[in-house]
């Protein structure tokens, strides 16, 4: 068994497994001399270059995880919206009323993507480690698709959450069989992990959690239980919702940075956890990246650990940042780190 998965399986492993989240993609000029010639879906939907961008960064760096090259929205498109990316995802008719929920369609697995399981396949056959399926959790494509695009404050989406809840519901529903199915045709065609990316969920308090997120994310994560693979969680600036996160029947919490890990983990019943270095730290200093890095190793001896970035790296980041902060990372380590602090 792989670095990552021991660790994402629960094991305090001796060093801990690094990838990075967003890591195939805008930083690596390699990536971006490919979008001078295909548009983002193109790259998406075509499995030899969806293979291609997945193994760039592993390629190039010694992660201990590649993750598939997609976007959470991939699984949209066959429920019958109409989605671009401008160069974030674009709604061209947002959902806006309990009719247009009632229109969507949840289509059979088949119709879901089919591009993807192909991807994986050729991913697996050339890649030296595990490789992470991923998906939307059903909140977070419903703020999108509802508010239709990115926003500072999605106050389209939380005002449709309080005038029409049932509407809501339904289409939470219907989001959240789309995922099961989409979740389990990656793993099914070869994904060693499964990561759940619930990017706005810190925008609402406990109860609005509790009710519109908590319940489809546990049938999500419940409906892969049988499957043999490591479940990850992640839901950005959510401090205030770990109690109502541990509780989900997932492996692993990642964190972002806004608080040490070992402050986060008593809340986390006993998951890895991974994370939490803050992406900004990888546009200072060579020295400053070894500093908070350690920091973060650190602060994470407590338990399993799987180092990574509170959320993506961001696209002005040098990718000998990168490869500096992996060779930091995978140069501690834990057991005597452990030991010179008593653990």
């Amino acid at each position: 068994m792989s670095l990552f998965l021991d660790a994402a399986w629960g094991k305090n492993t001796e060093r801990a497994p690094i990838w990075i989240m967003r890591q195939a993609g805008r930083y690596l000029p390699e990536y971006r001399a490919l979008k001078e010639k295909y548009s983002f879906w193109e790259l998406c939907r075509t499995p030899e270059l969806a293979r291609l961008v997945t193994l760039q960064p592993i390629e190039r760096f010694p992660l201990d995880a590649a993750i598939l090259f997609q976007d959470i929205m991939t699984p949209l498109p066959p429920m019958g919206v109409d989605i671009d990316f401008r160069p974030g995802p674009v709604f061209e008719n947002p959902i806006r009323s309990a009719a247009m929920v009632d229109t969507l369609r949840v289509p059979e697995t088949g119709e879901i993507a089919p591009y993807v399981p192909e991807a994986i396949k050729l991913i697996r056959a050339d890649s030296p480690v595990p490789l992470i399926g991923f998906g939307g959790a059903p909140l977070t494509l419903a703020t999108y698709m509802i508010q239709g695009g990115g926003s500072k404050d999605y106050e389209e989406f939380r005002q449709f959450l309080r005038l029409e809840p049932q509407a809501a519901h339904k289409l939470l529903d219907k989001l959240t069989e789309v995922s099961i199915r989409y979740l389990k045709m990656q793993i099914e065609a070869g994904a060693q992990a499964i990561q759940l990316f619930d990017s706005w969920a810190g925008l609402h308090d406990t109860k609005t959690y509790a009710e519109f997120a908590l319940p489809y994310n546990k049938r999500v994560f419940e409906a892969l239980a049988d499957l043999d693979i490591p479940r990850l969680y992640i839901a950005v600036n959510a401090l205030h919702l770990y109690k109502e996160i541990e509780t989900l029947p997932c492996e692993v919490v990642s964190i972002d940075w806004r608080a040490p890990i070992d402050v986060v983990r008593p809340q986390l019943g006993g998951k890895t956890v991974q994370g939490n270095l803050d992406p900004a730290v990888l546009l200072a200093s060579k020295e400053i990246i070894t500093r908070e890095a350690e920091r973060v190793l650190r602060s994470g001896l407590g338990g399993a650990h799987i180092f990574n970035l509170g959320h993506g790296i961001m696209k002005q980041t040098n990718p000998e940042h990168l490869a500096h902060l992996v060779e930091t990372v995978q140069a501690f380590d834990r057991r005597r780190a452990r030991e010179s602090l008593g653990c």
